[in-house]
């Protein structure tokens, strides 16, 4: 069973529970009408769920309330950024802003952030650079629990690793591809587990690294304290995106990469390299828009697969979603609902 709330009901909620936790109050808000956009957007696994593993953060010391980011290399085209186990929905806008600033003024920008608690969707990024007809690239790591095993393995040992991409189109909604490197979010299994469901063959493995539906194989603990894994998208493909993604969000951004047994601690932390063009600095930009636009067009044109409404270009069920959840509100099953009131509880906050 589910109960369905207007987002402005769940923004406040959100925000009084972040406040009671910690947050002052615009640090609240911003986390809280994060969660609720990612709700909104389609993408349950990193909305609203998300509080009480943060609740539970905050209060093991892992993320660190009022905390925005320091700024270690600060050059017109290179920033290394300090998150300080911040609230990622705030960090990592202070620096997607200091990113945008230098690519608009120099071209272009590198940007690698470290140590920022759980930067949520990463999408959110993109779309900021592509509103000042910005193109960006991110490859973040996941400093948690491992839940994704290396293709070939039989075991978690890396995080769910995602890859984003926006770019603008002229005169057109953007381009904004946002993915897991594994074939699904982990937090798309904690919904599916929280609902009672089953999820479709080729997700996951158990603690025996056998094939399993049974996405509560990497929520709760199973027989003998161990968990099961995810799996990569596309085989060696997406295996090794992720690799690549632990390498420069990681290694490179100086936040770390994984390579030790898992723990039980609630804390997500995410490093992110960020690469950020301004297209109008290139001397492209009339072919940029003029070809952009062709391949676009091109696509559109290809007639239906069979059981389809057509082509889609990445970032449109986003906000066809949030069109749709605007008006028809935005359904939290029951589980999920009573761990967000039981996160209230522990900090003392009151939910209804």
């Amino acid at each position: 069973m589910s109960k369905t709330f207007e987002a402005a009901r769940l923004r406040r909620t959100v925000a009084e529970i972040i406040t009671a936790a910690g947050s002052k109050k615009d640090e609240a808000q911003t986390v809280a009408d994060n969660l609720v956009l990612a709700n909104l957007s389609g993408h349950d696994s990193h909305g609203v769920g998300m509080v009480p593993r943060y609740v539970d953060a905050v209060l093991e010391g892992g993320l660190k309330p009022n905390t925005g980011i320091a700024v270690k290399v600060d050059t017109p085209s290179l920033l290394a950024i300090d998150g300080q186990r911040g609230y990622g929905q705030v960090v990592g806008e202070q620096a997607m802003a200091l990113a945008m600033e230098r690519a608009q003024d120099s071209g272009s920008c590198v940007m690698v952030l470290a140590n920022s608690h759980h930067l949520g969707r990463i999408g959110h990024f993109a779309e900021m650079a592509v509103a000042r007809g910005l193109v960006s690239l991110h490859f973040v790591n996941v400093l948690s629990k491992p839940t994704v095993a290396p293709y070939g393995g039989g075991d978690g040992r890396y995080g769910t690793n995602p890859f984003c991409c926006g770019i603008p189109l002229a005169g057109r909604e953007p381009f904004v591809l946002d993915f897991a490197t594994s074939r699904v979010a982990q937090g798309k299994m904690r919904v599916a587990y929280n609902e009672g469901r089953r999820v479709e063959p080729g997700y996951l493995i158990d603690q025996n690294g056998q094939p399993t539906t049974d996405p509560g194989v990497v929520v709760v603990p199973q027989p003998g304290g161990m968990f099961g894994a995810l799996l990569a998208f596309g085989e060696h493909k997406g295996y090794g995106m992720a690799v690549a993604c632990e390498l420069l969000g990681g290694a490179l951004t100086g936040g770390g990469t994984w390579h030790r047994p898992a723990d039980h601690a609630r804390t997500v932390l995410n490093g992110m390299f960020t690469v950020v063009v301004d297209p109008r600095k290139l001397g492209t930009q009339e072919t940029f828009t003029r070809e952009a636009l062709g391949f676009v067009d091109w696509l559109r044109q290809s007639p239906n697969a069979p059981g389809s409404t057509g082509v889609l270009i990445a970032g449109e069920p986003e906000r066809a979603a949030r069109s749709q959840r605007e008006r028809e509100g935005i359904a939290v099953d029951d589980t999920t609902w009573a761990e967000i009131v039981a996160a209230g509880a522990k900090v003392g906050a009151r939910v209804a």
